[in-house]
């Protein structure tokens, strides 16, 4: 018999809430389009049901940002709102300590359950600082991870460290229905549209006075005008 009414909604909704979640986390100093289509691009490559953006509070592998986290965080809102496929977790940027990876996949493990198939959205450069990381060969309990590449230079595991390239040869996977599978521990790739925009380079463009439009939304852009961000002082 088939399934109908209030019931056949619930369970709609029930196996939706179990599809791959991408998690997309960084400065975001600021945000611009490269950022907004590598997650589109997952989403569609992916067959991700939703990126959650999680924007750094205080990085732990970097300097610190040019601007607040308070800030940092609005301008991500400004840039996702309206796309139904991205949400915000602004909880690192509450926290009252470094980012950290492990930490956060902790606590979105502990929100979402065991079961639900979490994918970490790297780019190429960022999967071979991987070793660096806090607690980096926990990552693979917690998390898949999805590589974003130039289209026509896959990441190759001979371009890792050696500990590194051991693991990425063992859990990379040709298919994303992988992602699908279970609900950490594979590695696989997807090809990205590539965009030269930086953030840095914007931030260099507003210290000069200089134009950063269609490198960013122009909602992010005018709040950065507005609040006179990354101007020299």
């Amino acid at each position: 018999m088939p399934v109908t009414g209030t019931f056949s909604v619930f369970l709609k909704l029930s196996e939706r809430s179990l599809g791959p979640l991408g998690l997309f986390g960084g400065t975001f100093d600021p945000v611009h389009f490269g950022h907004l289509r590598l997650a589109e691009e997952a989403i569609d490559q992916l067959a991700l049901e939703d990126v959650r953006w999680i924007p750094a509070g205080q990085p732990a592998h970097r300097g610190p940002p040019r601007v607040s986290a308070g800030q940092r965080l609005a301008m991500v809102r400004l840039a996702v709102a309206g796309n139904p496929g991205f949400s915000v977790d602004a909880a690192e940027v509450e926290a009252t300590v470094p980012s950290y990876t492990v930490p956060t996949l902790e606590r979105l493990r502990a929100e979402l359950g065991v079961d639900r198939p979490l994918v970490l959205l790297l780019g190429a450069d960022a999967l071979a600082g991987l070793e660096s990381w806090y607690r980096w060969r926990e990552l693979f309990a917690l998390t898949h991870i999805a590589v974003s590449h130039r289209p026509g230079f896959p990441v190759a595991a001979t371009a890792l460290p050696p500990a590194l390239a051991e693991e990425f040869a063992a859990r990379q996977r040709d298919d994303a229905a992988a992602l699908r599978v279970a609900s950490a521990g594979s590695i696989v790739a997807f090809e990205m549209t590539q965009l030269a925009i930086s953030a840095t380079q914007i931030r260099q463009l507003q210290a000069a006075g200089r134009s950063a439009r269609y490198l960013l939304p122009d909602k992010v852009l005018d709040y950065i005008q507005t609040h006179s961000l990354y101007r020299n002082s």
